[in-house]
Protein backbone atom coordinates (compact mmCIF):
# COMPACT_ATOMS: atom_id res chain seq x y z
CA UNK A 1 0.00 0.00 0.00
CA UNK A 2 1.34 3.40 -0.97
CA UNK A 3 0.35 6.42 1.05
CA UNK A 4 0.91 9.60 -0.97
CA UNK A 5 1.04 13.33 -0.37
CA UNK A 6 1.23 16.18 -2.88
CA UNK A 7 4.35 18.32 -2.35
CA UNK A 8 2.38 21.46 -3.24
CA UNK A 9 0.33 21.29 -0.02
CA UNK A 10 3.42 21.36 2.21
CA UNK A 11 4.01 25.09 1.81
CA UNK A 12 0.31 25.88 2.24
CA UNK A 13 0.36 24.20 5.65
CA UNK A 14 3.85 25.22 6.79
CA UNK A 15 5.14 21.64 6.58
CA UNK A 16 8.56 20.46 5.44
CA UNK A 17 9.53 17.30 3.59
CA UNK A 18 11.77 16.40 6.54
CA UNK A 19 8.98 16.59 9.16
CA UNK A 20 8.88 13.26 11.00
CA UNK A 21 5.11 13.50 11.45
CA UNK A 22 4.38 14.74 7.92
CA UNK A 23 1.91 12.00 7.05
CA UNK A 24 0.17 12.22 10.43
CA UNK A 25 -0.30 15.95 9.84
CA UNK A 26 -1.66 15.25 6.37
CA UNK A 27 -4.09 12.66 7.74
CA UNK A 28 -5.47 15.25 10.17
CA UNK A 29 -5.65 18.09 7.62
CA UNK A 30 -8.74 16.99 5.67
CA UNK A 31 -6.90 17.28 2.34
CA UNK A 32 -8.47 16.57 -1.04
CA UNK A 33 -8.20 12.97 -2.26
CA UNK A 34 -5.86 14.08 -5.07
CA UNK A 35 -3.45 15.54 -2.50
CA UNK A 36 -3.41 12.77 0.10
CA UNK A 37 -4.51 9.17 0.03
CA UNK A 38 -3.56 5.54 -0.54
CA UNK A 39 -3.49 3.02 -3.35
CA UNK A 40 -2.02 -0.37 -4.20
CA UNK A 41 0.73 -0.90 -6.74
CA UNK A 42 0.27 -4.05 -8.80
CA UNK A 43 3.33 -6.21 -9.45
CA UNK A 44 5.17 -5.10 -12.61
CA UNK A 45 3.65 -1.60 -12.47
CA UNK A 46 5.70 1.51 -11.86
CA UNK A 47 4.47 3.94 -9.24
CA UNK A 48 3.32 6.33 -11.99
CA UNK A 49 1.35 3.57 -13.74
CA UNK A 50 -0.30 2.62 -10.46
CA UNK A 51 -1.24 6.24 -9.75
CA UNK A 52 -2.80 6.52 -13.21
CA UNK A 53 -4.68 3.22 -12.83
CA UNK A 54 -6.14 4.67 -9.64
CA UNK A 55 -7.35 7.79 -11.45
CA UNK A 56 -4.60 10.23 -10.48
CA UNK A 57 -2.93 12.61 -12.93
CA UNK A 58 0.58 12.86 -11.53
CA UNK A 59 3.17 14.92 -13.43
CA UNK A 60 5.44 13.24 -15.97
CA UNK A 61 7.09 13.95 -19.31
CA UNK A 62 9.42 11.29 -20.71
CA UNK A 63 8.33 8.05 -18.95
CA UNK A 64 11.88 6.79 -19.29
CA UNK A 65 14.01 8.29 -16.50
CA UNK A 66 15.41 11.11 -18.65
CA UNK A 67 13.85 13.99 -16.68
CA UNK A 68 12.57 14.72 -13.17
CA UNK A 69 8.98 15.69 -13.97
CA UNK A 70 7.73 12.57 -12.17
CA UNK A 71 10.12 12.79 -9.21
CA UNK A 72 8.88 11.60 -5.82
CA UNK A 73 10.40 11.53 -2.36
CA UNK A 74 10.34 8.19 -0.59
CA UNK A 75 9.66 9.16 3.02
CA UNK A 76 9.19 5.59 4.25
CA UNK A 77 9.59 2.22 2.56
CA UNK A 78 11.84 0.83 -0.14
CA UNK A 79 11.73 1.94 -3.77
CA UNK A 80 14.95 1.09 -5.60
CA UNK A 81 15.90 2.90 -8.79
CA UNK A 82 17.04 1.20 -11.96
CA UNK A 83 20.66 1.98 -12.83
CA UNK A 84 19.87 4.16 -15.83
CA UNK A 85 18.26 7.51 -14.96
CA UNK A 86 19.00 11.23 -14.80
CA UNK A 87 19.04 11.62 -11.01
CA UNK A 88 22.42 12.52 -9.54
CA UNK A 89 23.62 10.40 -6.59
CA UNK A 90 23.00 13.20 -4.08
CA UNK A 91 19.27 13.11 -4.91
CA UNK A 92 18.93 9.33 -4.78
CA UNK A 93 20.73 9.39 -1.42
CA UNK A 94 17.98 11.76 -0.20
CA UNK A 95 15.30 9.27 -1.26
CA UNK A 96 14.31 10.96 -4.51
CA UNK A 97 13.10 8.51 -7.17
CA UNK A 98 11.43 8.72 -10.57
CA UNK A 99 7.91 7.32 -10.45
CA UNK A 100 7.96 6.46 -14.17
CA UNK A 101 10.68 3.82 -13.75
CA UNK A 102 10.50 2.76 -10.10
CA UNK A 103 8.05 0.98 -7.83
CA UNK A 104 7.97 0.29 -4.11
CA UNK A 105 9.19 -3.14 -3.07
CA UNK A 106 8.16 -2.87 0.58
CA UNK A 107 4.62 -3.72 1.66
CA UNK A 108 3.98 -0.13 2.69
CA UNK A 109 5.50 3.10 1.47
CA UNK A 110 5.02 6.81 2.06
CA UNK A 111 5.63 8.93 -1.00
CA UNK A 112 5.57 12.67 -1.62
CA UNK A 113 4.88 13.33 -5.29
CA UNK A 114 4.96 16.44 -7.49
CA UNK A 115 8.44 17.60 -6.46
CA UNK A 116 8.83 20.01 -9.39
CA UNK A 117 9.20 22.99 -7.03
CA UNK A 118 12.07 21.39 -5.11
CA UNK A 119 15.13 23.36 -6.36
CA UNK A 120 17.37 20.32 -6.91
CA UNK A 121 14.65 18.65 -8.97
CA UNK A 122 13.42 21.67 -10.92
CA UNK A 123 16.80 22.03 -12.64
CA UNK A 124 16.21 18.72 -14.44
CA UNK A 125 12.60 19.23 -15.56
CA UNK A 126 11.52 18.96 -19.18
CA UNK A 127 8.52 20.73 -20.67
CA UNK A 128 5.76 18.12 -20.80
CA UNK A 129 4.48 19.55 -24.07
CA UNK A 130 7.66 18.38 -25.78
CA UNK A 131 6.47 14.79 -25.43
CA UNK A 132 2.77 15.48 -25.97
CA UNK A 133 3.56 16.83 -29.44
CA UNK A 134 5.62 13.82 -30.46
CA UNK A 135 4.01 11.67 -33.10
CA UNK A 136 4.77 8.37 -34.70
CA UNK A 137 5.17 7.79 -38.42
CA UNK A 138 4.36 4.09 -38.08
Amino acid sequence: MVEFLNFEVLEDHGWALQDEDLFAKAADANLQSTDFGRFYVDPNDTLLEAAEKNGFAWPFACRGGACTNCAVAVVDGEMPSPASHILPPELTEKGIRLSCIAAPVSDDAKIVYNLKHLPEVSELLLPASRFEQASSTD
